[in-house]
């Protein structure tokens, strides 16, 4: 047989180069298209599901919130382990699926076990959230906002962390392979009303009171609409807050005639979040920054190459003396571990050549032996 297809061979030249050309093109469409990476990801079939509640302790976690989640979760078909974390305030369960289960199947099959396990759960202690469909290896590009010397002390940490919630992260949503972004350091900013208990007390009032004041007084109301001639006009009153001032001059109650606001009651100002946690860069203070979470499964090199065009195009909307700053860029790590492949490969095939030349004396035989 082997005989048969030599001889086709060395009779059919035309034939045999065509189809050698084929292979070579084919090689070359699949190292552009394939998925390549620096690390294999071993992640095995898991969906993650989250569970926040910062009242409670551990032990209380565990009894209100992991316990009952894990009992329903033990009923899903296909499932190899679950397993749980439940510390002050936060519960997180694994399940761990068997590996010809589709991703979207297990976090469906998960949803409907979350609805079934929220009546277990006692109001107000939390909602049960899936995490998205990344793994330990979907951090493939990780930044910082960068602020330039010259307008150090117009940007503070709370500012910046504005900046990159409410631009930059919702500019890079919505590119392909990127199922999430996530904020780093920084502080939220609220608007914190501190109350006076003892102001509450004289007039007779209470914090709900004042939360019941809050409530309805931000909100927009819409009614109908009144027709004049050939037009429409819709009515509607709008109603939310978007002042300090606005805040305090809510009113919280009628009292002998008198209106009793707000600012009667507490002092309005803006606040921060609390954090248990900071970021900080090259030992100089405190940084704020993002990093975007890959799809499972997705060509990393591809989805890198779609975050970089999407970050030119939003720095250019960024406020002046501010700029995105790459500080983990796995393109260029995906870069350099091919990079070092090809180079032993190459090193190596021309090594093995060379000692062939000089044991047998024929260029000619060492590059065939090679070959074989």
């Amino acid at each position: 047989m082997f005989i048969r297809i030599i001889e086709f061979s060395i009779k059919n030249k035309a034939i045999i180069g065509f189809l050698v050309f084929v292979l070579i093109g084919f090689g070359i469409y699949s190292i552009q298209n394939i998925p390549v990476d620096a690390v294999p990801d071993i992640t095995n079939n898991q969906v993650q599901v989250v569970t926040s509640s910062p009242s409670l302790s551990p032990q209380e976690v565990e009894k209100f919130i992991t316990f009952p989640l894990e009992t329903s979760f033990a009923n899903i078909k296909d499932v190899q382990e679950i397993r749980s974390i439940s510390r002050y305030g936060l519960s997180v369960i694994t399940i761990v699926f068997e590996e010809r289960v589709p991703i979207l199947n297990a976090r469906q099959r998960i949803n409907e076990q979350i609805q079934m396990a929220s009546g277990d759960i006692p109001q107000g202690l939390g909602t049960p959230e899936m995490l998205p469909i990344t793994t330990g290896l979907g951090e493939v590009y990780q930044y910082t906002l960068e602020v330039d010397s010259a307008y150090k002390n117009e940007y503070s940490p709370t500012k910046l962390r504005t900046i990159h919630d409410w631009i930059v992260k919702r500019q890079l949503a919505g590119i392909s392979g990127i199922v999430e972004i996530s904020s780093f350091g920084g502080f939220i900013k609220q608007y914190e009303i501190s109350i006076d208990p003892d102001a509450l007390k004289n007039l007779d009032l209470t914090i709900e009171d004042v939360r019941e004041a809050l409530q309805k007084n931000n909100q927009n109301t819409g009614s109908g609409y009144i027709m004049k001639g050939t037009n429409a006009y819709y009515i509607r009153a709008e109603g939310l807050l978007s002042s300090l001032n606005e805040i305090e001059n809510v009113v919280v109650a009628q009292k002998e005639g008198n209106p009793v606001l707000v600012k009667h009651i507490a002092d309005v100002k803006f606040g921060k979040s609390p954090r248990f946690g900071a970021m900080t860069q090259n030992g100089e203070g405190e940084a704020v920054g993002g990093i975007t979470l890959m799809l499972r499964g997705a060509n990393s090199s591809e989805v890198v190459k779609n975050v970089k065009k999407r970050v030119e195009k939003v720095q250019e909307r960024l406020p002046e003396g501010v700029k995105i700053e790459p500080y983990l860029d796995r393109a260029a790590l995906v870069k350099k571990t091919t990079g070092t492949l090809k180079t032993n490969l190459i090193e190596g095939g021309l090594i093995v050549i060379f000692i062939l030349i000089l044991l047998l004396g024929s260029y000619r035989s060492g590059i065939i032996e090679k070959e074989d």
